[in-house]
């Protein structure tokens, strides 16, 4: 977006217009909405703005909820911002810890900051880039306490702020800048903020871990099976003797797991009455050793992130499956255990296999009614095929 699409989109016109839209939630596509507006005498350029926000908003649903209706986003803003049900907790943190006020450094749209405001926290949002701060700013303008500028995060005084966030800007244009001494505001000048402030740093969950400072907690978060973020907590923030956890946000209900370092991984043992697939967070944060144990489970293998237990496992933090049939891993051997299940549905799940899962369904006959996972893994070294009853 640039200042001219920013001006029509700002356009008291436009605002009106998107007014309506939220209010009437018409029905049809962007090109029915485009002739009736055109119809309607508006400019293109006024056209071009409501459009474009229409159909941001319409996706802009899945991660603000009702929010979306009263915010203006554009393409990479919308993508790169976190999760309301996410940036919610994170604002329980700071809540939890006593803080009343934050900086929000690099605040994109503002959807962190949205969160922080949302529970009474006095906001300072930061935005490097004009246009983006624009937005920010009307996002959060029904919010009392937040100030919202066009700054870096370098060049502001945050002093009077007790905590920080900050979302490090790891792209340029479209490209992904790979070296953190790149990113805006460099890693190394929010790692030494944090050693001073009580401080909240959202990462990639893929980052090197190498480059996690001693001391502080490294949380990757899930929402809704997706490894969305990993965060860097410090000071009052941080959760004490922790160093390494896991938050799962899932229909199923919202989890954590911590430990002081990573957890060793339990014994290996014999495939029980249900396998257990711990939350791509457990693994991200190698706590999948913890989790077992406190299930009295064995690990399949020495390399597979699956356990085994004799009892069913209840807890967002993981997803467990009855074992009906075990048999050894080869095509022929697969086509026999599905055929004889009188399936009509098949998920098929696979760990430390390589095998397309796409071209295997294709070989699969499934002509019954019932539904099981098929679950291909290794156990002890050897490869096995799993069917399976999805109970939690």
């Amino acid at each position: 977006m640039d200042r001219s699409e920013l001006e029509a989109l700002l356009h008291p016109d436009s605002l009106r217009l998107l007014s309506a839209l939220r209010d009437e939630n018409p029905l049809g596509d962007a090109s029915s909405l485009v002739t009736s507006l055109r119809k309607a005498g508006h400019s293109p350029e006024i056209v071009r703005a409501v459009v474009g926000q229409w159909g941001l908003r319409d996706k802009a649903f899945d991660k603000f909820g009702d929010f979306a209706a009263r915010m203006l986003f554009t393409k990479d803003g919308l993508e790169q911002a976190t999760r309301l049900a996410v940036s919610s907790h994170h604002a329980g943190r700071f809540q939890t810890a006593g803080i009343a006020s934050v900086c929000d450094a690099g605040c994109g749209i503002g959807g962190d900051s949205v969160a922080f405001a949302g529970i009474g926290l006095s906001v300072l949002a930061l935005e490097a880039d004009e246009i983006t701060a624009a937005l920010a700013a009307y996002n959060l303008q029904p919010f009392e306490g937040v100030a919202v500028r066009h700054a870096t995060a370098q060049d502001a005084d945050a002093s009077g702020y007790e905590a920080l966030w900050c979302d490090p800007a790891r792209r340029s244009s479209s490209q992904r800048l790979a070296d953190p001494h790149d990113w805006s505001p460099p890693l190394e000048w929010i790692f030494e903020q944090a050693r001073h402030k009580s401080s909240g740093i959202k990462l990639a969950p893929w980052m090197n871990r190498d480059l996690i400072p001693e001391g502080l907690e490294a949380q990757w978060v899930s929402h809704h099976g997706s490894v969305a973020e990993m965060v860097l907590w410090s000071g009052t923030l941080a959760t004490e003797n922790v160093t390494r956890s896991a938050l799962v946000i899932s229909p199923r209900g919202t989890a954590q797991l911590g430990a002081a370092t990573d957890s060793l991984d339990a014994e290996v043992g014999e495939l029980g009455d249900y396998l257990i697939e711990p939350d791509g967070a457990v693994i991200r944060a190698r706590l999948i050793g913890d989790l077992a144990r406190i299930h009295h489970g064995v690990m399949l293998d020495e390399s597979i992130a699956y356990f085994s237990t004799h009892k069913p496992v209840v807890t967002p933090l993981a997803q467990c499956f009855r074992v009906e049939e075990v048999v050894p891993y080869n095509l022929k051997r697969v086509k026999d255990l599905v055929s004889r299940a009188n399936l009509g549905s098949l998920e098929i799940k696979k760990r430390g296999i390589d095998v397309d899962p796409h071209a295997l369904r294709a070989q699969l006959s499934l002509k019954g009614e019932g539904e099981k996972t098929l679950i291909l893994t290794r156990h002890q070294g050897s490869r096995i095929a799993v069917l399976a009853t999805r109970e939690y």
